[in-house]
């Protein structure tokens, strides 16, 4: 979840690692912190909060140093402070580390270096294992880099560090474990490190992705050397980045999240560009074309996902079932890896993530291939591991997403899941043509849809200024739109902080009902489809005990619109698509009551982009 970043060349660390910690701060923003080598001593400043507060924390003064390392973080063991910050040091302070992830079992290593005469004053597992690596060098006068190879052999866990020492300005130590990390190589020689490539892209497109229990030493005079924590030694493989420096900008938007919104129309287009062929009525994905034998005769198809992905996965559930006629089961991936599923050899279990890197999505993977699953990845992030642990899979184009509450990231994994829907059905038989053919020139008009509900953005900021002082709220939808339910409550959790559930709307009269009365906002898609009556039913039920609906409506609908306290029309749409759609009205809702309220809409409290912890 921390983010980190390194830099090892010819010019000056400082303003490189404070650009890249603040690219990188959306993978946590509880504390800020950097340690550059620096004739002869390691200088660390680190505080709690912000990257803007390590910047008021240093009050003008400019650390020098060509080698240095930074951090971000987002706290597991400890509180948010200026002690439990990173980097930590070693006792002697010789060294200083930075470091993403979990070792689980520092307890008992803390423990055996406390009889050893250690003494500690953070809470971190991070500073247990910086001094392992310490007495590991005292005790068997290894060099740094067998030293943490030595360490990190003892360790249980997850990590990506990254350790340098005040006496060898010349090099940096880097390893891997479960959590990602990036090597960028410069052409004038200069390194640099970063939890992604985020902090990279500006100064080099050739990158190293690290695998799992690989130790990287990059030396000024010699270069890049990989081992394995066996001592195995690896080529580096140096792949070219695609990500363009100005998707990390703003683009004249405040935030991140408000930008994101609006690029959906673009980001749907880049997921079917090159994949659907509207004259043709084809689809076109290598991921399910070359393993089409899998698909065809799979026994189901089992969803693990996350969050915002796993909202993704349901909307995905209605497609196969009703499109591809294949089973479907969506599992939370942190719940399917510790229940003892049961996986059949010709299921199919699809991983869907954002960054590609989510622990208990990957996990999940894992165990489904000791069971000998087939595993198709469906990531946004190029080279992230979930891309290179699964058997195949397809990369959604989205773009970099900044803002840690996911908008685009959703649209585009809907779009894809759709095209992997349609494609199976096409070669399992299972669709028409003049079906398929419809609903490719449907998913081609999506973008057009999502521009015209972008035009609403005043209505629905309207209505948010009604409704940003409310406690609590419900979302309803049923079908495919149930999921936009639970997808647009999330995001008013996430960046408002106000309560709000999603539910299938004819369950709310099993139990929600009773919290609904005069002060309560009750957020319904009501498109046209065949459960449009039932919702109508469900509507009634709400305003006979006094609740506010606001409703999604198809355009021209008069029905809900006489009913509801507002209403916001959206284009007609096939109702098997209805959720690209429907979604956008709750995202600007939840973007605008968050910036009503005073919130950080980019960085919501308490949460993190990039899961990487279980």
């Amino acid at each position: 979840m921390c983010g980190i970043v390194g830099y090892l060349g010819t010019g000056q660390a400082y303003p490189i690692l404070i650009k890249g910690l603040k690219r990188l701060e959306y993978r946590g923003y509880d504390s800020a912190g950097v340690a550059l080598v620096n004739q002869g001593s390691v200088d660390i400043h680190k505080c709690k909060g912000k990257v803007s507060d390590l910047e008021d924390h240093l009050n003008g003064v400019i650390p020098e140093g060509t080698l240095g390392i930074g951090h971000t973080r987002w706290a597991t063991h400890g509180p948010p402070n200026d002690i439990n910050a990173h980097p930590h040091a070693s006792g002697n302070g010789d060294l200083a580390m930075i470091h993403n992830g979990i070792i689980e079992n520092y307890a008992t290593i803390k423990e055996t270096l406390e009889n050893r005469g250690h003494v500690f004053v953070s809470d971190t597992d991070t500073e247990v294992l910086i001094h392992l690596i310490e007495d590991i060098q005292s005790k068997t006068s290894v060099d740094l880099f067998e030293a943490v190879r030595l360490a990190l052999a003892e360790v249980v866990g997850a990590y990506a560090i990254v350790v340098i020492d005040k006496k060898n300005p010349d090099r940096m130590i880097a390893a891997k474990k479960s959590s990602p990390l990036v090597i960028g190589v410069g052409s004038d020689g200069d390194y640099y490190i970063g939890s992604d490539a985020t902090p990279i892209v500006e100064y080099t497109k050739n990158v190293v992705y690290m695998e799992d229990e690989e130790v990287a030493l990059i030396d000024r005079n010699t270069g890049l050397k990989i081992v394995t924590i066996q001592n195995k030694e690896k080529v580096p493989y140096i792949q070219e980045l695609e990500i363009q420096l100005e998707t990390l900008e703003k683009g004249g938007y405040d935030y991140f999240m408000h930008k994101e919104i609006y690029e959906q129309p673009r980001s749907i287009i880049d997921c079917f560009r090159g994949r659907m062929n509207v004259q043709q009525g084809t689809i076109r994905m290598s991921g399910i074309d070359d393993h089409a034998e899998k698909w065809i005769n799979a026994r189901r198809v089992i969803i693990v996902a996350c969050g915002t992905s796993w909202h993704a996965g349901l909307v995905a559930e209605y497609l196969f079932e009703d499109i591809a006629r294949l089973p479907v089961e969506v599992e939370y991936a942190s719940e399917f890896r510790y229940r003892n599923p049961i996986i059949y050899e010709d299921d199919i279990v699809v991983a869907i993530s954002q960054s590609g890197e989510t622990a208990d999505t990957l996990a999940a993977i894992e165990m489904a291939k000791e069971h000998g699953a087939h595993i198709f990845g469906v990531c946004n992030v190029v080279g992230s591991t979930i891309s290179r642990t699964t058997h195949s899979g397809a990369y959604t184009h989205a773009g970099p997403e900044i803002g840690v509450a996911s908008t685009k990231a959703f649209t585009a994994q809907v779009t894809v899941l759709t095209l992997m829907a349609l494609s199976v059905a096409q070669k399992r038989g299972t669709i028409s043509d003049a079906r398929l053919h419809r609903l490719i020139a449907e998913l081609n008009s999506i973008p057009d849809k999502v521009e015209e509900v972008l035009k609403t953005n005043d209505q629905v900021e309207y209505i948010s200024d009604i409704y940003k002082n409310a406690g609590n709220a419900l979302y309803l939808g049923r079908g495919s739109s149930f999921p936009v339910a639970l997808e647009g409550a999330l995001k008013l959790k996430e960046i408002s902080y106000i309560h709000a559930e999603g539910y299938p709307a004819a369950e709310m009269k099993h139990g929600p009902i009773a919290l609904i009365d005069e002060e309560m906002p009750v957020f319904v898609i009501a498109t046209q489809g065949q459960s449009y009556e039932k919702v109508v039913s469900n509507i009634q039920e709400v305003k006979a005990r006094k609740g506010k609906i606001i409703a999604i409506v198809t355009e021209g609908d008069k029905t809900v619109k006489a009913m509801a306290d507002h209403s916001i029309e959206i284009p007609k749409t096939d109702e098997s698509l209805v959720p690209l759609v429907s979604v956008i009205p709750f995202q600007l809702l939840s973007f605008h009551i968050a910036v009503m309220r005073g919130c950080n809409v980019d960085q919501p409290r308490n949460l993190a982009k990039s899961v990487t912890v279980e």
